[in-house]
């Protein structure tokens, strides 16, 4: 007979949020990554059109994490 754990609705929760975080990291990783391919002045230029079409609130989001990695 199998056993199963229940959790508490606290502990599942805690869970929840982690596995959500460790997803929102990953993804910004590799967000970071494809941005730091766009090197050169022509590249930067068309990330810069890119971004002018994009929705603005994603734009926003791309523009901080590039300032951010300029800082680093």
């Amino acid at each position: 007979m199998e056993h199963y754990t229940l959790l508490s609705p606290r502990w599942a929760a805690a869970r929840d949020e982690l596995s959500a975080r460790r997803a929102a990291r990953a993804s910004r990783k590799t967000l970071e990554r494809e941005l730091a391919s766009f090197s050169t002045p022509d590249d930067q230029s068309e990330l810069d059109a890119i971004l002018h079409r994009a929705d603005p609130a994603a734009a926003d989001e791309i523009r901080h994490v590039i300032d951010c990695s300029h800082v680093a």
